[in-house]
């Protein structure tokens, strides 16, 4: 950092970041990137599940749309693959009482965020956990309608919402094990 004077004031020069650390430059978008990132798969996640809940899945049914993808209906009471589901009556309300703690840091982080990779990467994970919080709310459960198979094995039901977190979480650990090798490079 450089020193300059406004005014017969000594200030620190704050536009120069110290050597080998990245930083947001003032003024950045990619803040405003990430939330916007966020803002648009809470749509998507939210009217793709109003579609199915309202028009595809009335009555509830199986739709073949290839030979290896399915929309079906299925309720998800706990988290991450059906995690920590049971019936107990006060359970959404403890998992949503931690997404929304977890959604305040995700905020905190997209507004600290180096890059524009990891502003955006924030704001899948943003985007989806709200998308889901809405559901545990509304529903107690989350909705999931995306089946995919093959071989008669069904891989785990999720929705949009849970496929931008887990991109997001993708592209966090690339950054992170990027910037790992250029250090070790070094």
């Amino acid at each position: 950092m450089t020193d300059k004077k406004l005014k017969g004031k000594k200030i620190k020069d704050q536009s120069t970041p110290k050597e080998g650390v990245r930083s947001c430059p003032l003024g950045s978008y990619w803040p405003l990137m990430g939330m916007g990132l966020a803002t648009f798969i809470l749509t998507l996640d939210q009217v793709s599940k109003w579609v199915v809940l309202n028009h595809l899945m009335v009555p509830p049914q199986t739709l073949s749309i290839t030979s290896f993808f399915n929309i079906i209906l299925a309720w998800n009471r706990g988290v991450s693959f059906g995690l920590l589901s049971s019936n107990n009556p006060y359970g959404p309300w403890i998992l949503a009482t931690i997404a929304v703690g977890f959604i305040a840091v995700i905020i905190l982080w997209i507004w600290q965020a180096e890059t524009r990779i990891m502003a955006l990467a924030f704001g899948a994970v943003l985007g989806g956990a709200i998308g889901n919080l809405s559901d545990r709310i509304r529903f107690g459960a989350v909705t999931d309608f995306l089946d995919f198979h093959a071989l008669g094995y069904h891989w785990y039901t999720f929705n949009i919402a849970d496929t931008a977190i887990v991109v997001g979480v993708a592209l966090i650990l690339l950054e992170y094990l990027k910037e790992i090798w250029s250090e070790n490079k070094k």
